[in-house]
């Protein structure tokens, strides 16, 4: 399957030269085929977010290359990444304008990423109709709720519309950054459905960052466990199929000479 990303000998060094020196990431090469589902964890500080902010321009790395379908996009600015690249974060409040209706948040997000046509251009009719088919399809209700502002939703249905208006126009790559921690494990469990079966859908490439083993061993088809800015250990084919929670947990312990520092990996 063809190559769609490659990160090759990636460093971040966070405030180098003073007492709040952190180096996030070192030298981490990862690459990904095209409609890969790849599951990333974890302990808190090993750089997984990190990791997402280079792919997606937060900052530009120290060291290393970023190839998006072999074209260099290591310096290209973080505006125009998102036309390839959707991300969603933890928080259900990011990425999305609270005071302007669901309409004019799907507006913004698709003139931003559709193909030939202008940030500055007008939603036409077939366009709110295309906006009311995809909102009636997470099975909400909010195709009846257009004209509502965003800040009105409740944090499950603002993380589905959040997840929607990166996937209007199908990315080339989607970054899920723990896009269902803040919410109840019922909510968690509808959106994070709604992610798998519009990925399979639209057959995007994915990268997701979770704090839960059992979550990062069913879903998608490649899981990567990272430690102090390295990927430690990954897992794909009939090996990551016959693994079970305790036993990753024993092997990141013989990995590193410690244990996973969060309970929500082993709970989640």
């Amino acid at each position: 399957m063809a190559e769609l990303l490659a990160l090759n000998g990636i460093t971040k060094t966070f405030a180098p030269g003073t007492v709040h020196e952190k180096k996030a990431i070192e030298d981490l090469s990862v690459t990904l085929a095209k409609g890969d589902f790849v599951t990333i964890i974890g302990s808190n500080g090993a750089g997984k977010s990190t990791l997402f902010g280079a792919i997606a321009g937060s900052f530009y790395p120290d060291a290393g290359r970023i190839l998006l379908e072999g074209k260099d996009i290591t310096l290209q600015p973080e505006h125009r990444r998102s036309r390839s690249i959707g991300r969603l974060f933890q928080d259900p409040l990011k990425g999305t304008a609270p005071h302007m209706t669901i309409e004019e948040n799907l507006a913004l997000a698709y003139l931003r990423t559709a193909r030939r046509r202008s940030p500055l251009g007008t939603i036409r009719r077939q366009d709110r109709e295309y906006f009311r088919e995809r909102l009636a399809s997470l099975g909400l209700g909010l195709e009846e709720r257009m004209d509502s502002p965003m800040g009105l939703l409740s944090g499950g249905q603002r993380q589905a519309v959040t997840l929607l208006m990166a996937t209007l126009t199908a990315p080339k790559l989607l970054l899920l950054d723990e896009h269902t921690a803040a919410l109840d494990p019922a909510t968690a469990e509808k959106v994070q459905a709604l992610t798998q079966r519009i990925v399979a859908e639209q057959g995007i490439t994915c990268m997701m960052i979770t704090h839960s083993i059992p979550a990062a061993l069913a879903l998608g088809s490649r899981t990567l466990m990272m430690d102090r800015g390295h990927i430690v250990l990954e897992l794909a084919g009939r090996t990551r199929s016959a693994m079970t929670v305790p036993e990753l947990l024993e092997l990141f312990k013989e990995k590193v000479c410690r244990e996973l520092d969060s309970d929500r990996m082993l709970l989640g």
